[in-house]
């Protein structure tokens, strides 16, 4: 998440592609035992990754098809992923070999990741005929995807799920002024923040997008394409399920511990989540002033906050508010937790996604929270 260093004025542009990671393992609070919101994304972009891989096929001139999951973390989705394109392969016309390149942060937990990956393939024998199954290889690759990963025009298809809401870093421009920290008392910005905050995290995705969308276009193949999946907003207005109210009840959880004594205020005030929720607008705009992408297909879902409420309208399928508060506070532990522990530590672990799982428990009360997927399907200009 954020680098190992104490996070003070002028250190907030240090990049956090060192610490950044899930909670590693299988325990009840890993990211293995926590990634539902997720899976339920992967499986609801299915068709879209499913066209893309048969676009793709269409562009290659060889029988050989590189295919790249961009931050595959490390519990099952990403084997989701290749099995659903090992699904679409097994019917395409002309037989081919399929490698797969699993990419994160070095902080990953790779091992649990590949240590699946026998019992993957059992599965996946089960369900495909062995004589159908194409060939395939996997291979890991560390390092952050702001940054250049393969050889020029080597792959043909980069997905990437749940990861392009994480920035390079906190934003520049979230600096002490006057001797007061800018964003005080907030860990990510909010309706009550000061604009400058607003216009500092905007301006650090749209660096950051930038420059991802330059890499990948000089990465990629004549003919190669994207799926990219995140959590944004529909509109610049944040609605009752965006970051600003998801990150902003953290926040108040913090802040309660503040008022007891149990954290220092300081470490609140000079917390800032190097993450932001764009709006499809925003995307869209650096898709477009880039230049390097044609814009395929677009698509906006909701997802509720809870991972196990599958309902599609405004009533829970889950009646308990209470076991609601709880699953999004496991799930959101599993993404922050050693960001969490870097700043304040581990003793508070338990008391602080307590208090976090009771003031959404509340949220939800007041109305159903959806997460906004944004979906968009890119493909390479000549």
């Amino acid at each position: 998440m954020l680098p190992n260093t104490t996070i003070m004025e002028g250190e907030m542009s240090l990049k956090v592609e060192h610490a950044l990671h899930m909670v590693g393992g299988t325990g009840e609070t890993s990211y293995v035992a926590n990634s539902r919101l997720q899976e339920k994304a992967i499986h609801q972009t299915k068709s879209l990754l499913a066209i893309a891989v048969e676009e793709t096929y269409k562009a290659l001139h060889s029988d050989q098809m590189v295919v790249v999951d961009l931050g595959c973390s490390s519990g099952p989705n990403t084997l989701l992923m290749l099995s659903h394109v090992l699904s679409v392969a097994t019917k395409l016309p002309r037989r081919m070999e399929l490698q797969f390149f699993l990419n994160d942060l070095p902080g990953n937990d790779f091992n649990c990741l590949f240590q699946s990956l026998e019992g993957f393939k059992k599965r996946l024998e089960g369900e495909i005929e062995g004589d159908l199954l194409v060939p395939y290889y996997v291979a890991g690759v560390a390092g952050s995807f702001y940054g250049r990963l393969f050889p020029r025009a080597s792959v043909h298809l980069f997905h990437s799920s749940f990861c392009l809401m994480w920035l390079s870093q906190v934003p520049e421009g979230l600096k002490i002024e006057h001797g007061v920290p800018l964003n005080k008392g907030n860990i990510y910005w909010t309706e009550t923040s000061l604009a400058k905050v607003e216009k500092a995290y905007q301006e650090q995705f749209q660096k950051d997008f930038s420059t991802f969308l330059k890499l990948r276009h000089t990465e990629l193949n004549v003919g190669g394409r994207m799926v990219l999946v995140f959590v944004g907003r529909r509109k610049r207005t944040p609605g009752n399920g965006d970051f600003v109210h998801l990150y902003g009840l953290l926040g108040e959880a913090l802040n309660s511990m503040v008022l007891e004594g149990i954290i220092q205020e300081e470490k609140v005030d000079t917390f800032n989540l190097p993450i932001y929720g764009a709006s499809f607008e925003e995307v869209e705009s650096v898709i477009h002033n880039e230049g390097v992408f044609d814009l395929d297909r677009a698509e906006i879902f909701e997802s509720s906050w809870d991972p196990f409420d599958d309902s599609k309208d405004d009533i829970y399928a889950i009646p308990n508010y209470m076991r609601s508060g709880k699953n999004v506070a496991n799930y959101i532990r599993a993404v922050v937790e050693p960001l969490i522990v870097h700043q304040f530590g581990t003793v508070i672990l338990d008391d602080l996604f307590a208090r976090y799982a009771h003031l959404v428990s509340k949220h939800l009360l007041k109305k159903k929270a959806n997460h906004t997927i944004l979906v968009f399907a890119l493909k390479k200009k000549a």
